[in-house]
């Protein structure tokens, strides 16, 4: 069973409220997406505020964050979070939809971040929250990416974390959506392993797109590689 909370070097995630809990896609996502030109940056499906906070973290205090929660639950662990943590003047959070918050706001966003959910097919989960927080049923990959596209400046970037087969498709959508790809790194979680996820960075002018891969252990479980360790050194306890 998860822990009721997770501990990082600046802050501290308390997810005993939240449908899902910390996990590697948040992490890798929030460490990963490029924020270095964003003054104003949108949390699509904040869940516990990992992300949010991750990127408060590592942004000036100058840029506000906004993360968006559907779930009741979630939410309020995630307000809770962000009381709690060093940057809570940075953050506000909205419980609501995206679909309804992109009809609410007048706000332009230079980033828009997102652990979407993803489950397209399949079972769903036990239990309305966690339904939310892992189907798409709430938040269909189309709504986020027409969302994105109406609420990202012209030089705004989107960046997701879906796994293989559900990246594609996404890619596939953000192409008839009108957006570009701009960086693309498979994530691997050990050399020689299928590749089990995508962090998938998108704007709105024409590029030309990098790919990458990013392996995240040696090998070895809990011996994590170069590269993993570089991206995520300022979180984890244990780098």
């Amino acid at each position: 069973m998860a822990n009721n909370y997770f501990e990082f070097k600046q802050f501290r995630i308390d997810q005993e409220g939240s449908a899902m809990k910390v996990g590697t896609d948040g992490v890798l996502l929030g460490a990963w997406a490029d924020i270095s030109k964003a003054n104003r940056i949108l949390d699509v499906g904040t869940g516990t505020g990992l992300i949010a906070m991750m990127i408060a973290q590592r942004s000036n205090s100058e840029v506000k964050i906004d993360a968006v929660e559907i779930e009741s639950s979630s939410y309020q662990q995630a307000v809770n979070n962000f009381e709690n943590c060093p940057w809570s003047l940075k953050i506000n959070a909205f419980h609501l939809s995206f679909q309804d918050f992109c009809q609410s706001t007048t706000a332009r966003y230079d980033a828009i971040v997102s652990n979407p959910p993803y489950f397209l097919n399949g079972l769903k989960a036990k239990g309305e929250s966690r339904t939310q927080a892992r189907h798409a049923d709430h938040l269909p990959f189309e709504d986020l990416l027409e969302g994105a596209i109406k609420l990202l400046t012209e030089s705004g970037i989107l960046s997701v974390v879906l796994p293989v087969e559900e990246g594609e498709y996404f890619e596939r959508l953000a192409r008839l959506t009108g957006f570009y790809l701009k960086r693309k790194f498979s994530v691997l979680p050990n050399p020689g392993k299928p590749v089990k996820r995508y962090l998938l960075e998108f704007c709105l002018q024409k590029c030309e797109p990098q790919f990458a891969e990013l392996i995240v252990e040696n090998g070895q479980r809990h011996v994590y590689s170069p590269e993993y360790i570089d991206l995520t050194k300022d979180y984890y306890l244990k780098f």
